[in-house]
């Protein structure tokens, strides 16, 4: 057994020890604890869970991949969830969190005094949160089939069964403690290489800092400017220019935003604190702690794009490091030598180029290729799953309550005792992590394309009716519940046709569709779209429709009032 693999045996057997040992210390014991961990976490503690939460397989493992192959274009996705949730923290946080609900269905129910409401809600949060957490499932996968050196689906069952121990067992109180840990996994686990690497490349420990800096050979010559040379010798495009569209940047930066500000599982965190102003406090520190890894993520992938470039291409296949022939027994890096010279050639070109790359393993190759010491190798990788499986847990709780919660207990069963509705949310639990597991095995793309399309959802679906359920108190559930269902309709047949084919001859016929995106806008973006007719058709109806009870309009003044703001509105 080599170096590397004692190293990631020994630091991954590690963590899932911390991980589970926190579940048995901290079980739920009543249907509180199970939703909202009895709604006593401190604002630190809160802010750590959830930044792990939110950095997810797509945040740690995928992300930078994007941007190390899409450049400048790739900013999109920094933008779009860094923006949204600052829009989540200072726009919906503090008024969900004084309605005093354990859900977004259940606000949505409640708000709009409406069993059908509650429904239509229980069925966007499902779509919305399988599709986030098929994502989640496949980095998983990725990181268990490179160093546990087995399948990437016999890594998904592996992860499925962790998930499932800590989640149906612990509830959001067991995976709020293992949360915490988590973010301290996989915040260090992403650090360390990145210093290591910018000290290597250019002198500087600040990698933030270093990926604009020189180079540390004395050439004097700017990292970016070698990287954009690299690219453009192989007929890429300069990795500093775009290629989108403006209005395509546009509507994937705002798809983003407010798909985070209406994304089940992080507004779920805000319900797990005393006081108001304790979700106000948690949401700046949660902010603090992604923004370490949000800042690092372009320098990562910029050292990556350099280090693989430079290892890779025009070199002899017999002479590659050990790394590569690791990853290719994966399947996610490959090459065919097509002119027989024996050499990788890797160039924009598809009729030339020899080389295959899973945008995906970038974060996780990166210390391997720059020759980093075997114990931030097996780092890295607990890095990755403690990022996939945090938020993984925290999907399979938004799934789990929606379907015990939401359905059984408010709709098909309301005389269902608390101990009958924990035991249904366990189940709920058990049953998600095995389709969970179904959609890692056989996934709809790779992991931020995954994840990015959750968003659209969300944003197509529950962002417009949680924004007018809060700030126009004259909302009423037909307005609702129309936009809602219209704008979900809209979303998922434009992601259907245009990103699977469909309707239009399956996924080989896809790249052909571009040119007739509607307004130019891609799948990934589209949920800005779906999101504008979601409010349209919401006030449209509601115009033509019976204003809400007066109740319900005081309960929304209420929620908006600052005064007693310490202390939530109990029902």
């Amino acid at each position: 057994m080599s170096d590397v693999q004692i190293w990631t045996y020994a630091l991954v057997a590690l963590s899932f020890g911390l991980y589970i040992g926190i579940a048995i210390w901290s079980r739920a014991g009543s249907t509180k604890e199970f939703y909202v961990a009895g709604g006593g976490v401190s604002p630190l503690a809160n802010g750590m869970a959830t930044a792990a939460d939110w950095m997810s397989a797509a945040s740690f493992i995928s992300m930078a991949g994007i941007i190390s192959f899409a450049g400048y274009d790739g900013a999109v996705y920094l933008m779009g969830w860094t923006g949204g949730y600052v829009l989540l923290a200072l726009l919906l946080a503090p008024y969900l969190r004084k309605f005093g609900k354990f859900t977004v269905p259940d606000f949505i129910g409640e708000r709009y005094y409406s069993k059908t409401a509650r429904i239509v809600a229980v069925i966007c949060a499902l779509i919305v949160s399988f599709t986030y957490v098929a994502g989640q499932m496949r980095g998983v996968g990725i990181v268990f089939s490179r160093y546990l050196e087995v399948d990437i689906n016999t890594g998904v069952v592996i992860g499925m069964v962790i998930v499932l121990f800590y989640a149906v067992l612990g509830g959001m109180k067991g995976i709020t403690y293992t949360q915490v840990a988590q973010y301290c996994v996989l915040i260090f686990a992403f650090m360390v290489p990145a210093i290591f690497i910018s000290i290597q490349m250019t002198g500087n420990p600040v990698p933030q800092l270093g990926f604009g800096d020189t180079l540390s050979d004395g050439s004097g010559t700017y990292l970016l400017d070698k990287l954009d040379g690299l690219s453009e010798e192989l007929g890429f495009a300069a990795y500093t220019d775009g290629s989108k569209s403006t209005i395509d940047v546009f509507a994937i930066t705002l798809a983003l935003m407010v798909g985070t500000a209406g994304l089940p599982h992080v507004i779920v965190r805000f319900f797990t604190v005393k006081r108001v102003r304790d979700a106000r406090k948690s949401a700046g520190l949660a902010l603090l702690f992604i923004a370490i890894l949000y800042t690092t993520a372009p320098a990562v992938a910029v050292f990556a794009r350099t280090n693989l470039i430079e290892t890779v291409s025009g070199k002899e296949y017999n002479d590659m490091p050990e790394w590569f022939s690791r990853w290719e027994k994966t399947g996610l890096i490959g090459h065919e030598d097509k002119n027989g010279d024996g050499k990788i050639q890797y160039v924009a070109s598809p009729e030339i180029n020899e080389l295959t790359v899973d945008r995906d393993i970038m974060v996780l190759a990166n210390p391997e290729i720059a020759d980093l010491p075997a114990w931030v190798i097996g780092l890295i990788a607990a890095g990755g799953l403690a990022a996939a499986l945090s938020t993984a847990a925290g999907l399979l709780l938004v799934i789990s309550s929606s379907v015990s919660h939401d359905l059984i207990k408010n709709v098909l069963k309301p005389d269902l005792s608390e101990k009958g509705e924990l035991w249904a949310a366990r189940l709920s639990a058990a049953v998600a992590v095995v389709v969970a597991g179904y959609f890692g095995i056989n996934p709809p793309g790779f992991v931020a394309a995954v994840v990015a399309l959750a968003f659209g959802l969300a944003a197509a679906s529950f962002f417009p009716a949680i924004i007018l359920g809060i700030f126009y108190k004259k909302m009423n559930s037909k307005g609702a519940v129309s936009g809602m269902i219209i704008g979900l309709c809209l979303m998922l047949f434009y992601m259907l046709k245009f990103k699977f084919g469909i309707f239009d001859g399956g996924q080989e016929a896809v790249a052909g569709l571009q040119e007739n995106w509607w307004f130019g806008v891609s799948p990934e973006g589209f949920g800005s779209i779906a999101m504008i007719v979601n409010f349209v058709v919401a006030i449209i109806v509601n115009l033509f429709t019976a204003d809400p009870p007066e109740e319900v309009q005081q309960i929304v003044e209420n929620i908006r009032v600052p005064s007693g703001a310490g202390e939530a509105i109990e029902h």
